[in-house]
C-alpha cells in the first residue's frame, strides 16, 4: 500500500496534471470518443446468480422488509447460515466466452466497451493484490476484465472500465443491524469491509466520513486497474462526489491522465453529479437526456433494461426501436450512448439483450455514416417530441412522429434522421426552408444531391420557403430513414 501510494505521488509530481482542478480542467475530450458515438456497459457478478430484483441484491438482502431481504430468506435460508458471500462458488461462469461477447459487442454497431471492474458489493472481476475477493482467486477463476479487453481489442473495440467501489464504504452496513453473516472484527481486504452504516446518498457531507484507510484503498485499487489493463476511458459511479474523497479523486485523475500521456494515448473520465469539476471529463447522465443540444460533449448511460443494470427473471426490457431512437436524439444533441447489456451467471446472454444489439446493428449498418465520427448541426433537429432533461428521466419519453428530425454534419454532408417515416413517403424538412427574404430562413447552403442512406431511388426534391421536400416512391422502412443532403 505505501509503495503504491508513493508511486501515485511521483507520477504526478513527474507528470503535466497535478491534482488541482485548474490543472484537470485542461483535459480535453479525445476525438476517438467524441467519433465513437456508442459504447456497451455491462453489468455482472455474483449478483447475477440469484437473478432477482437488481445488481442491489448484495445489500437489499440484509434490509429488512425488502423484496431481495423476503425472496433470500425464502430462497437461501438466513442470511447468518447463507450469506451473499457464499454466491461466489456458484459463480463460475461456465460458458463465459469472450470472443462471442466481443462479436456481439461488434455486431451492435459499438466502438467501446465498459464492463465494470468492481460493483458495490466489493468482487472484483479480475486480478488483484489487494483483494482475494477476485474473479480471478474465486468463482470463475478466470482474469474476466482481462480475458474480455484482449477480446475486444481483437476487433478494434476500445476498452474502457468503470468502478463503482465508492459506495461499498456503506454497501453492506445493513448487514450488522441483525444477526447476519456480516460481522465484527473486519479489516481492509476482507470482502464485507467496512460495512459502515449508511448515509442519506443526497447530503454530500454525510457521516460518518469515509476514512483515510477506505479512502486509500478505493485510490490503489482504482490505480491498479489502470495500470493492469489501460483503459481508455474510465467510468465512476455516484457517491464519489462526497467531500472526502475529492482530494483522492483529483489525485487518481490525475494519476490516469499522466499515465495516458505516459502510453501515448487520449484517455478520459465520465463521472455524475458534478463529482469533477465541470470540463475535467466528460459529464454523465444516468438513464437520462438533455433536452437540447449542449455545447460540452457528454454521455448518457442507460440498459436495455427499465428496471435492472444486471440480468435479473424479472427483467423489463425496452423495445429495440426505443433504444434505436434514443442513440439518434443523444448524438445529435453532442452525446454519447453507453447502453448496458446484463448477462447471466453462466456466461450467456437474454434473447432479450441480443435481439436490441442486433436490431441496432442492422440500423446501424445502413446508417452509421450518419452518426460515427459526425459532428452537431446548428440545432439538433425538429418536431413536436420533447425530452424530459434531467437523471432518471427516460421512463416519460413521448412518442416520435414522421415530424420530429434529427440532425447531424460531416464533411459537405448534412443528414437528418426522419425518426418515424410517414406512410404518404412525403418529407418536409422545415429547418432547410429558403424563403423569399434571406433574412427568415434557417439554411443557406446550396444543396447539391438528396439521397437515402440505404435505399437506391433518386429522389424527387425541392426547397422553397417552407422547407425542403423530399418526395419517394418506393422508401418503405420500419427504421428511421436518413437523408444524406450534400452541400455546396
Amino acid at each position: 500500500m505505501k509503495e503504491y501510494l508513493k508511486k501515485i505521488d511521483d507520477v504526478i509530481a513527474q507528470g503535466y496534471y497535478k491534482d488541482t482542478w485548474e490543472s484537470l480542467s485542461q483535459k480535453q475530450v479525445p476525438v476517438w470518443f467524441r467519433k465513437a458515438k456508442l459504447g456497451i456497459f455491462i453489468h455482472w457478478g455474483p449478483y447475477c446468480v440469484p437473478a432477482k430484483t437488481n445488481e442491489w441484491y448484495s445489500r437489499n438482502m440484509y434490509i429488512k422488509g425488502m423484496p431481495a431481504y423476503e425472496y433470500h430468506v425464502e430462497t437461501y435460508g438466513e442470511q447468518k447460515n447463507f450469506g451473499y458471500q457464499d454466491f461466489i462458488p456458484m459463480f463460475t461462469a461456465e460458458h463465459f466466452n469472450p470472443n462471442e461477447w466481443a462479436e456481439l459487442i461488434k455486431e451492435s454497431g459499438a466502438n467501446y466497451v465498459f464492463p465494470v471492474a468492481e460493483h458495490h458489493d466489493g468482487f472484483q472481476m479480475y486480478k488483484s493484490r489487494f483483494s482475494k475477493w477476485n474473479a480471478v482467486e474465486m468463482g470463475p477463476k478466470r482474469d474476466i476484465l482481462g480475458e474480455l479487453k484482449e477480446a475486444c481489442c481483437e476487433k478494434g473495440i476500445v476498452f474502457c472500465t468503470s468502478s463503482h467501489r465508492a459506495e461499498h464504504w456503506f454497501f453492506m452496513g445493513h448487514g450488522k443491524e441483525f444477526d447476519s453473516d456480516i460481522k465484527e472484527p473486519m479489516k481492509r481486504g476482507d470482502f464485507y469491509w467496512p460495512a459502515m452504516p449508511e448515509p442519506d446518498n443526497s447530503d454530500l457531507f454525510s457521516e460518518p466520513y469515509p476514512n483515510e484507510e477506505f479512502l486509500q484503498d478505493w485510490l490503489v485499487r482504482t490505480c491498479e486497474i489502470i495500470d493492469e489493463y489501460q483503459p481508455r476511458a474510465l467510468y465512476f459511479d455516484w457517491w464519489i462526489q462526497h467531500v472526502a474523497f475529492k482530494p483522492y479523486l483529483k489525485k487518481l485523475v490525475a494519476y490516469y491522465y499522466n499515465r495516458g500521456i505516459q502510453w501515448d494515448e487520449e484517455v478520459i473520465v465520465c463521472y455524475k453529479y458534478d463529482a469533477m469539476m465541470f470540463g475535467s471529463g466528460v459529464v454523465e447522465v444516468e438513464r437520462g437526456h438533455f433536452s437540447d443540444m449542449k455545447p460540452f460533449y457528454w454521455q448518457t448511460d442507460t440498459s436495455t433494461a427499465y428496471n435492472s443494470w444486471c440480468y435479473t427473471v424479472d427483467n423489463e426490457y425496452k423495445k429495440p426501436m426505443d433504444v434505436i431512437y434514443e442513440f439518434i436524439d443523444v448524438v445529435s444533441k453532442n452525446g454519447n450512448l453507453l447502453l448496458n447489456i446484463g448477462p447471466k451467471s453462466d456466461g450467456t446472454f437474454p434473447e432479450q439483450d441480443k435481439e436490441i444489439l442486433k436490431e441496432l446493428g442492422t440500423f446501424l449498418r445502413q446508417t452509421g455514416e450518419a452518426y460515427f465520427g459526425a459532428g452537431i448541426w446548428k440545432k439538433y433537429g425538429e418536431g413536436p417530441h420533447k425530452t424530459v432533461e434531467g437523471h432518471f428521466s427516460e421512463n416519460n419519453a413521448q412518442e416520435y412522429s414522421s415530424e420530429d428530425i434529427r440532425f447531424t454534419v460531416k464533411e459537405n454532408h448534412l443528414y437528418a434522421t426522419v425518426m418515424v417515416f410517414p406512410e404518404n413517403k412525403i418529407v418536409n424538412i422545415r429547418s432547410l426552408n429558403r424563403a423569399k427574404d434571406m433574412n427568415q430562413s434557417t439554411f443557406h447552403g446550396i444543396i447539391e444531391t438528396v439521397e437515402a442512406l440505404g435505399f437506391e431511388e433518386e429522389l424527387n426534391w425541392e426547397q422553397n420557403e417552407n422547407g425542403l421536400l423530399i418526395k419517394s416512391q418506393t422508401i418503405s422502412s420500419n427504421y428511421p430513414v436518413v437523408f444524406k443532403i450534400t452541400v455546396n
